[in-house]
């Protein structure tokens, strides 16, 4: 969605995306949330992970972005379709975004696999979480868990006429499988805003952003439609 699909990721509207509100920032990057959001928590480690990510990458997508906001605002808007290529995506989420993901997730990465499926990574500070939560008791799984560990999604992002939603497949923390309470736990903690108690609902539908009509999830690369 990225714990950014699904979110990393996963992440591209958590994942995306939507994961994460990008406050003020986000007046020039509507696209964000489908990013972080699509891309939600990262979600399987990406093809990316051997690859050299540079600002330069992320730079490219951040131009991209400013001019996907750019269509949106002219009167009708230019069809227009815009490749996020998985490099230039993760490299975003590593430099462009570094300073904004939430406080206790780290090293994000999104795998764009293709046919609509999206996987990801994201490293958890499990004592930053459990320091604001109540225990659910000896049964509760996370309470045997501490310092930073890896969680992983992978799920299907679905968009169309100007709607997503992204369907959890699986999820797993240090390689055991995390029901989707414990993980919707996490995004709850990880995604909520004074503007936005609640968090992110993995399973709720969202309004695409910027007058995207679709985003196309192909192997190695998403692709925003407007």
């Amino acid at each position: 969605m990225s714990v950014c699909s699904a979110t990393i990721a996963v992440d591209l509207e958590r994942a995306l995306a939507k994961l994460y509100r990008m406050g003020n920032m986000n007046r020039r990057f509507p696209l964000c949330k489908i990013l972080l959001g699509l891309l939600t928590f990262g979600m399987a480690v990406s093809s990316t992970a051997a690859v050299q990510l540079t600002k330069e990458q992320g730079d490219r997508l951040e131009r991209k972005i400013d001019e996907i906001a750019k269509n949106a605002s002219m009167d009708p808007v230019r069809s227009k379709k815009t490749a996020m290529p998985e490099l230039e995506v993760n490299s975003y989420l590593n430099f462009n975004l570094k300073d904004k993901i939430p406080r206790g997730l780290a090293n994000p990465q999104i795998s764009i696999v293709g046919d609509s499926q999206l996987a990801g990574r994201v490293f958890v500070d499990m004592d930053e979480f459990k320091r604001h939560r109540s225990s659910g008791g000896m049964i509760d799984p996370l309470n045997y868990i501490s310092g930073r560990v890896p969680v992983t999604a992978r799920g299907a992002l679905r968009t169309q006429d100007g709607k997503g939603r992204f369907q959890l497949g699986a999820a797993e923390i240090l390689g055991v499988p995390l029901p989707k309470p414990l993980l919707q736990e996490l995004v709850t903690f990880f995604s909520r805003t004074p503007e936005n108690p609640n968090g992110f609902d993995i399973d709720a539908p969202v309004n695409l952003p910027a007058k995207i009509r679709e985003v196309l999830v192909n192997r190695g690369e998403a692709v925003v439609v407007q």
